[in-house]
């Protein structure tokens, strides 16, 4: 039975992936809102971060435990930079992907 849940795909890293997509997208309906200026390294940031959570989310993926470390990684430092507006929902998302991380660890042994 553990071998089939090991094959399909990482609920942690699809969430991850799904918060960061929503995030990105409130974050530019706020800053349009305001009259403001998107922040492109923070749009980037969490791009990068989404883009590793989807591809660590086929538990089969390659270097899977590393891809979702370097999400969890920038995610939980994009979410402190943002923690007084949309970071909290961030910093979620980064402790899911580091969490998800270590199980990938566990899933390999």
């Amino acid at each position: 039975m553990a071998s089939g849940l090991r094959r399909g795909w990482d609920p942690l890293a699809a969430v991850t992936a799904l918060i960061v997509l929503i995030m990105m997208g409130l974050y530019v309906g706020f800053v349009a809102q305001q009259d403001g200026q998107v922040l492109a390294w923070f749009l980037g940031a969490l791009a990068l971060a989404a883009l590793l959570a989807i591809y660590s989310a086929v538990r089969t993926a390659l270097w899977r435990g590393l891809a979702l470390t370097v999400s969890g990684v920038i995610l939980t430092v994009v979410g402190i930079l943002g923690i007084l507006s949309i970071g909290l929902p961030i910093l979620v998302a980064g402790v899911l992907a580091l969490v998800g991380a270590a199980r990938s660890q566990h899933d390999r042994l």
